[in-house]
């Protein structure tokens, strides 16, 4: 079964128009965590996006965070990110 979050956090990151958008549900490894509880999710995602070109990674996470900011802390209670330009590599 596929977390709804999950789904709303893919939607709403497809307004990057990424390359590759990999995003892993980590919720399972933070069972009895406070931020878990009421059912809050925990993901973390690689992003390759030719938007985040020529920013700095800061600027390239507050990029990702500016379109999920009403999601956080529910129901995404944490969102760990790996951020790059399609032309740094694979770093």
């Amino acid at each position: 079964m596929t977390n709804p979050h999950l789904t709303l956090l893919r939607d709403r990151l497809g307004a990057l128009h990424a390359l590759e958008l990999d995003i892993q549900d980590d919720s399972h490894l933070h069972a009895g965590h406070t931020g878990s509880k009421g059912g809050a999710s925990h993901f973390s995602a690689t992003i390759v996006a030719e938007c985040f070109a020529n920013k700095s990674m800061l600027a390239q996470h507050r990029l990702v965070y500016d379109l999920v900011r009403d999601l956080i802390p529910h129901p995404i209670h944490a969102l760990v990110l790996s951020t790059r330009a399609p032309s740094k590599g694979n770093t």
